[in-house]
């Protein structure tokens, strides 16, 4: 595991080099961005520590299991009298109970990649323009039907999950980097992952930390390139 401070309040958790989760500091502690690979729980705990500020909240971007699949033990490893918030989207809640089914005005391709069946309950399901913390929640489909984004209103750092990735170079969610494939073998809906790419680029991110791959400052052009990329694919 390798943790990595970018600007003054965002740490990433790296492990196997291509998985990432995030913390994010508030005022009062740390904010947890998707808890990674299984057994993830004692490392998310180890950085909190190194970093000197307790969890209080953990939030989620996606159901799948690169995602979710320490949240369970996470959860139960942190104080159960520390009132941490637990927060995802509705559809999320109900993915990881294991239904996968569609609503009937989405896209109705295949949804892909592997989701993890977790146990635990949220204290708060989110929907678009929520805030957990200084993030404000976007709705992001396309890797997943239930996916969304976080934007830090502070300093414009976009927590984009698997809407982007850079692992292997940036490109939207559905457009294959054959040196890291795997967001593109398990995205859901390609057209819906460009919409939603445009409507990430639109918040004008100052920072661009993703899923899979480095974080990038400055990232509006190289985001532009790649939404340009998925549309043309998008396009057959």
């Amino acid at each position: 595991m390798s943790l990595t401070q970018h600007g003054r309040v965002l740490w990433q958790i790296t492990r196997l080099r291509a998985f990432n989760s995030y913390l994010i500091q508030e005022d009062d502690g740390l904010t947890v961005i998707d808890t990674n690979l299984g057994n993830s729980a004692g490392k998310i705990i180890a950085a909190a520590q190194q970093i000197g500020q307790p969890i209080k909240r953990v939030a989620l971007t996606h159901a799948h299991g690169d995602h979710v699949a320490s949240l369970d033990d996470l959860c139960k490893q942190l104080p159960a009298d520390a009132g941490i918030e637990i927060a995802f989207g509705e559809r999320t809640a109900v993915f990881l109970t294991g239904d996968k089914s569609l609503k009937p005005d989405e896209p109705q391709d295949k949804v892909r990649g592997g989701f993890e069946l977790c146990r635990t309950e949220p204290t708060r399901l989110l929907n678009e323009g929520d805030m957990v913390g200084s993030l404000r929640v976007v709705a992001a489909p396309g890797h997943t039907p239930d996916h969304i984004a976080f934007y830090d209103e502070r300093d414009g750092t976009l927590i984009a999950g698997d809407a982007f990735q850079t692992q292997a170079g940036l490109a939207v969610a559905g457009v294959m980097k054959w040196l890291f494939p795997f967001p593109a073998m398990a995205t859901w809906h390609l057209p819906t992952a460009v919409d939603t790419a445009k409507k990430l680029l639109a918040l004008n991110p100052q920072r661009l930390a993703v899923g899979h791959g480095r974080v990038l400052e400055n990232p509006a052009q190289a985001m532009r390139q790649a939404i340009e990329t998925a549309e043309k694919k998008a396009r057959g």
